[in-house]
Order: C-alpha cells, then structure tokens, then sequence
C-alpha cells in the first residue's frame, strides 16, 4: 500500500477515486517536506538569537525605547 493517495472527484457524477503518488511524487513530496523543516529549524535559530541580543543590549542597561530605536 502506498504512503501518500491522491483523491480524485468527478465533479460532475461525485465519484470518487483514489490513485497512488508516482515515485517522482513522493520524492518531490518528502524533498519539500525536508525543506520545511529546514525552513523552521532556520527560523527558531534567528528567534532565539534574536532574544539572545536583545537580552544582552538589556543587561547593558538599554532601556526598551533604546533598543526599539535600533
């Protein structure tokens, strides 16, 4: 049985079939399912790092207006 089905819908009868993903599908699928979570692992990596400066620019005794201004 296949990983991923695709559902087809006669729109004009309601039929509805079901067909398997072809291997290029599936490796097209999985390669952008890689890549979101890359995306996300980038995207947490700026967040922290991001908090990270701006508790720094803090400790340093930058009020919230000073760091917003910059």
């Amino acid at each position: 049985m296949a990983k991923y089905k695709e559902k087809i819908i006669n729109s004009i009868t309601g039929e509805e079939t079901y067909r398997d993903y072809s291997a290029a599908e599936i490796a097209e699928m999985e390669a952008g399912i890689v890549e979101a979570a890359a995306r996300t692992a980038e995207a947490e990596a700026r967040a922290t790092a991001r908090a990270s400066a701006l508790a720094k620019l803090a400790a340093l005794g930058l009020s919230a207006d000073e760091i917003a201004a910059l």
